[in-house]
């Protein structure tokens, strides 16, 4: 029965990662592409290849604080549970258009698990820890975006700096930048739960598992952006602000700043990276550019807003019941 949950549980986390994809692809690639720096196209195949790398080189640094950080350790229903609850919401945010927050959907989910198995053994310094990331990452974000976009705006016209070719070469930097720093953050949310699991399970060495793990949830990440991702990118890139290149390379470098400081800095400091929330980023970055020239459309912003708050209840709420109710009639 472990060999058929476990089976199920990893088919769910590609389809996890596959939602991912198609919800957070956008976070990357949005200001490149309402910039026209890049066509749709040509940005999903930039982000594919540095997302991979992401995953590859630092993808274990966020694998560790979901799969072990929040709670003592998952067994095979909970992660089941766990990542089914995370798709139920995902999946109905992402055909909605909607950029929501996978992490805050795992981590949550994690927690809704948690208080069914655990309650009061849930590591509530971790947990406040992350808490305080999900609140300061897209402030930082946007205050960044903000202030580089004023910056540059200055010296471009106090040094008649202005070339296209030049901003757009720039644009296309951020891109990579940003989506080598999600795959690095982000693939933890559709394969962390399994960490422990496989280590168990499959005789697999730690560090061997986590290099595993992030490699088969970039590829339904990368799978995701291509087949799902159009439909978020779109509305980051043209519906909450009219960006040019200016503004693009602003957002795009303070949204993958924002995340490769909140990846790498606590894994040095602390010895577990945060899984913050890339979308929040970079719809922070977006919103601070789009502060900067007053220029933000409220009405899509609410919703996104809306989506946001009803993500943490829904997949706590959900995961606990599911759990119970698997339990309690002994459902596998």
């Amino acid at each position: 029965m472990d060999t058929i949950l476990l089976f199920l549980g990893l088919l769910l986390s590609f389809i996890m990662a596959i939602n991912i994809g198609g919800n957070d692809a956008a976070n990357p690639t949005s200001t490149a592409v309402g910039s026209g720096a890049l066509s749709l196209r040509r940005a999903l195949i930039l982000f594919a290849i540095f997302v991979i790398l992401g995953a590859l080189l630092q993808g274990y640094m966020v694998i560790k604080t979901i799969g072990r950080g929040i709670v003592p350790e998952i067994d095979i229903l909970g992660a089941f549970i766990i990542v089914l609850s995370a798709n139920i919401w995902i999946f109905f945010a992402t055909m909605r258009g909607m950029a929501i927050s996978t992490t805050h959907s795992i981590v949550a989910a994690v927690i809704g698990y948690g208080i069914a198995q655990y309650f009061l053994e849930i590591n509530l310094g971790v947990l406040t820890t992350i808490f305080i990331s999900w609140i300061t990452s897209p402030l930082l974000s946007a205050l960044l975006s903000f202030f580089l976009y004023k910056l540059s705006y200055f010296l471009i016209r106090k040094y008649s700096l202005k070339s296209e070719k030049i901003l757009r070469i720039l644009v296309i930097f951020t891109l990579l930048f940003s989506a080598y720093s999600f795959g690095a953050n982000d693939v933890a949310n559709a394969t962390g739960v399994y960490i422990t699991i496989a280590c168990k399970l499959g005789q697999i060495p730690d560090f061997n598992a986590m290099i595993l793990l992030s490699i088969y949830g970039a590829i339904g990440i990368i799978i995701g952006g291509y087949i799902l991702g159009p439909k978020v990118i779109r509305t980051l890139a043209f519906r909450i602000t009219r960006l040019d290149l200016l503004m693009a390379l602003a957002a795009g470098l303070a949204n993958a700043t924002t995340v490769y400081l909140f990846t790498t800095l606590p894994y040095f400091i602390f010895g577990y990276g945060l899984p913050i929330s890339t979308s929040y980023v970079a719809v922070g970055s977006i919103l601070g550019v789009g502060g900067a020239k007053s220029s933000i459309n409220m009405k899509i912003t609410a919703k996104l807003i809306s989506y946001w708050i009803m993500t943490i209840p829904f997949n706590i709420i959900l995961t606990f019941a599911l759990y119970k109710l698997f339990t309690i009639f002994s459902i596998f």
